[in-house]
């Protein structure tokens, strides 16, 4: 199995799955979408009472509930650090929280206006501070502020979707598309580079495929009326893959790729192992 890539930006990639199969495939896929391990908002306190600010007494009460605040906060994407933390159960403390296995968050304001995730404070480290900071949380009016003290701990989507670092993970088999060289000049088989384009092209008079992974947005347009019949053929292979997916921006592209392909190869390790062990 080989990867190569065709794009790789700081939240999107693209790559080729080689010389693989549906079943890893797929593997893969479920692998980035539900066990990459990333921070997330797990646990929200509220100050209850009134909150007093430049002598100002306001209410700390908004127009929404505080259960639905606290949904909005574990959704907000948190950097994620595989050299700094951890997760809590397998921490040196037990469980207990500590900085290599959570983050503090505060926020801290008075209306009028909007709380954003840009006023999340990381208690402590200032390089922990969300990447979007105009996420809108909560509207708060003249009289109202909140005063929220937040803890981020690492999860996986398997448990709530809030520890979902890809999304838009899909893959296509490899198009494969031959162009009868007979017809490749017939004035009507020229008409698929206007049927399709990006995937054909006109070169010297003939059809030439342009791209041909194009072929999976266009599906079977290309063998339609008034393309001749037999002019075109597609087919898919089914030991290569065109992967796309994005990240939330706790982690980069590079990061989920890299850590799933970990995953599986420690799994893949752990059932051979446990494969050796029952044949002995």
């Amino acid at each position: 199995m080989q990867i190569e890539i065709v794009e790789m930006e700081d939240r999107k990639a693209k790559f080729i799955l080689k010389n693989s199969s549906p079943a890893m495939a797929n593997a893969l896929r479920r692998t980035m979408i539900q066990d990459i391990p990333k921070m997330a908002i797990d646990k929200v306190e509220f100050h209850l009472g009134p909150i007093m600010q430049d002598d100002k007494e306001y209410e700390s009460v908004t127009s929404l509930f505080d259960e639905v605040i606290a949904h909005r906060l574990g959704m907000i994407p948190v950097p994620t650090d595989y050299d700094q933390f951890t997760f809590q159960d397998k921490c040196e403390c037990g469980g207990e929280g500590c900085p290599h296995c959570t983050i503090m968050y505060s926020i801290n304001k008075v209306g009028p206006g909007t709380v954003y995730s840009g006023d999340l404070v990381p208690l402590g480290d200032n390089t922990l501070k969300v990447k979007d900071e105009f996420i809108p949380v909560v509207e708060l009016t003249d009289n109202q502020a909140v005063l929220i003290y937040a803890t981020a701990v690492m999860g996986t989507a398997k448990k709530h979707v809030k520890w979902q670092a890809a999304f838009g993970v899909g893959y296509s088999y490899e198009p494969i598309i031959e162009i009868d060289p007979a017809l490749a000049s017939d004035p009507d088989t020229l008409k698929a580079a206007e049927l399709c384009p990006g995937l054909f092209e006109v070169k010297d008079g003939k059809l030439v495929v342009a791209d041909k992974w194009k072929a999976v947005n266009f599906g079977s347009t290309a063998m339609q009326d008034p393309i001749p019949k037999g002019a075109i053929k597609v087919t898919w292979d089914e030991n290569n893959f065109l992967f796309k997916f994005e990240t939330d921006g706790s982690l980069t592209a590079r990061q989920v790729l890299d850590k799933a392909v970990e995953i599986l190869k420690a799994e893949a390790d752990e059932f051979s192992a446990q494969v050796d062990a029952l044949a002995q």
